[in-house]
């Protein structure tokens, strides 16, 4: 399978209330015994919604994480206890900014003191009954929410030596998924698409650093992080804007597309694409023959259900700017990135993933 697949979403999933109580408890320090156990049922149960809805991959929710990012750091050893909050924040509705959850600095070299994602990867391939994805955060997470203040220069004389031991552990991390058998691989990045803001382009100057350099790093990065990837391991990239409130940014892809659609070593991308907020389709015009663009026009966000009649529309406006045939749909981001999402029932998040699935099977037969 070359990933994206036609009916495709982006992998963080609701949590039942029984599993959000469980992490809730061990956030403020419980022991929850239980808890690998309340994991797994819910994991099997949403693994079996995604069936029923006729996805063409499925994951494990992210139901074992708090957040989206966190199998990075808490995998690796090399950064600090104590955690900073990021210079930025996400614009909520009512026009407050609430700040991103801080991150660790760098206080040693960094080593590689666990997998991240493999056993939760082998629990869903025991019974999986269709190809299961893994996610993780892209190499850029490793840098983008504190920038150079996240390295400490007595460590890594500079970014390109740190990010060259962040993309070595995932090198590690990737071979040990391929001996695993994982042939679906998705690597989250906001940064990218948040420098598409010129208002966070402005922000990243004024903490010192030129956003054109800081893309490249990025790039480079992603590409030095997948380039030993096994034989059969299809990698994408998932982009968008943030998934709290309002986001991160705005403004479309046009000043990276001509740079990422090239350059990423990947064989397709995951795209936000269901609000003006992600700009029109005319930078898939960059996108090259051999790699695929699944459209994020259904919503996370919102409750009412997209009509298939209007997804169709959007699918042909699209194909204006690339073939048909390397288009694929999904929604714009995870339904939850953190276990503390709930804003559709998973009734509702059922129905937009069959609502994606009968579009595709209507639109590629």
């Amino acid at each position: 399978m070359k990933a994206p697949c036609r009916a495709d979403h982006v992998g963080s999933l609701i949590r039942p209330e029984s599993l959000r109580e469980a992490q809730r408890a061990k956030q403020s320090g419980a022991v929850v015994e239980d808890i690998k156990a309340i994991e797994d049922e819910a994991i099997r149960e949403v693994v079996a919604l995604q069936e029923r809805a006729g996805i063409g991959a499925v994951t494990d929710g992210e139901f074992r994480r708090v957040t989206w990012r966190e199998s990075f750091f808490n995998s690796v050893d090399g950064y600090s206890s104590e955690k900073h909050e990021p210079s930025f924040g996400f614009r909520l509705p009512d026009g407050r900014i609430q700040k991103g959850q801080p991150v660790p600095r760098v206080v040693g070299k960094l080593t590689r003191r666990r997998s991240m994602v493999v056993d939760d990867f082998n629990f869903v391939k025991s019974f999986a009954r269709i190809t299961p994805k893994v996610t993780l955060p892209a190499p850029a997470v490793a840098h983008f929410y504190l920038g150079d203040a996240m390295i400490d220069r007595s460590v890594y004389a500079d970014r390109r030596e740190y990010m060259a031991d962040v993309s070595a552990i995932y090198r590690e991390e990737i071979a040990d998924l391929g001996r695993a058998g994982c042939s679906y691989l998705q690597l989250d990045d906001v940064s990218l698409a948040v420098l598409c803001d010129p208002g966070f382009r402005e922000d990243m100057k004024q903490r010192g650093e030129s956003p054109d350099e800081v893309i490249h790093l990025y790039i480079d990065a992603f590409n030095d992080a997948v380039r030993d990837r096994p034989a059969g391991m299809s990698i994408c990239s998932h982009l968008c804007r943030g998934n709290v409130g309002q986001g991160i940014g705005t403004g479309g892809y046009e000043p990276i597309a001509e740079r990422i659609f090239n350059r990423l070593d990947v064989d397709g991308f995951l795209l936000e694409f269901d609000t003006p907020r992600a700009g029109d389709f005319g930078p898939l015009r960059f996108l090259p023959k051999n790699k695929k663009v699944a459209l994020g026009l259904v919503s996370t966000k919102v409750r009412e259900l997209e009509s298939i009649d209007r997804l169709r529309e959007r699918i042909d406006e699209a194909a204006k700017y690339v073939d048909l045939d390397q288009l694929c749909l999904c929604t714009q981001c995870g339904f939850a990135s953190g276990f503390q999402f709930n804003r559709l029932t998973i009734a509702e998040e059922e129905r937009k993933l069959m609502l994606i699935a009968e579009t595709a099977r209507k639109v590629w037969r």
